[in-house]
């Protein structure tokens, strides 16, 4: 891995070069962070990934200084990376352009297992404005027709 600050300088470099293209289509593209910590399967961790922390990948986004490069929204992988999704979804709302959703733990349903509270994090959301679209990227332990009822009900604010 390489130090964070070449590993930033690096991925400001290659988003400058291809932005414009995206600018000039007015096409979006997003920055995901991901989780190197859940190592319970091989769709829940994305060992030796660099932009694994929301600061590290906003600093990216900032200094591209495009509006056609924005945050994609995890809150899966911020829960488990960094915690406290709803004060970040305020901090990073100006450049936040998807969302994914998943339970923590496991990656599964949005259920009443989940540490995670999504109805506050779907307010949260329509707080700062958020008009994108926010993808449901569980892991099904179920029927997955129900898992998707049940998170599209639960999401619906």
């Amino acid at each position: 891995m390489l130090p964070p600050d070449e590993g930033i300088r690096n991925c400001v470099s290659g988003f400058k070069r291809v932005v414009g293209y995206a600018e000039q289509k007015k096409g979006n593209l997003s920055l995901e962070m991901l989780n190197t910590r859940d190592d319970s399967h091989s769709m829940k961790r994305h060992p030796g990934y660099q932009g694994n922390h929301l600061d590290y990948c906003m600093e990216i986004i900032n200094q591209v200084g495009s509006p056609r490069l924005g945050l994609l929204f995890d809150i899966y992988h911020v829960q488990i990376m960094d915690g406290d999704i709803i004060r970040r979804i305020h901090t990073c709302g100006d450049v936040i352009n998807h969302v994914h959703l998943a339970g923590n733990p496991g990656r599964g349903e949005l259920d009443d297992k989940q540490e995670i509270q999504f109805i506050p994090c779907m307010e949260a959301l329509l707080e700062i404005g958020f008009k994108g679209y926010v993808g449901q990227e569980f892991i099904p332990t179920g029927d997955p027709l129900s898992g998707l009822t049940q998170a599209v009900k639960l999401c619906d604010v």
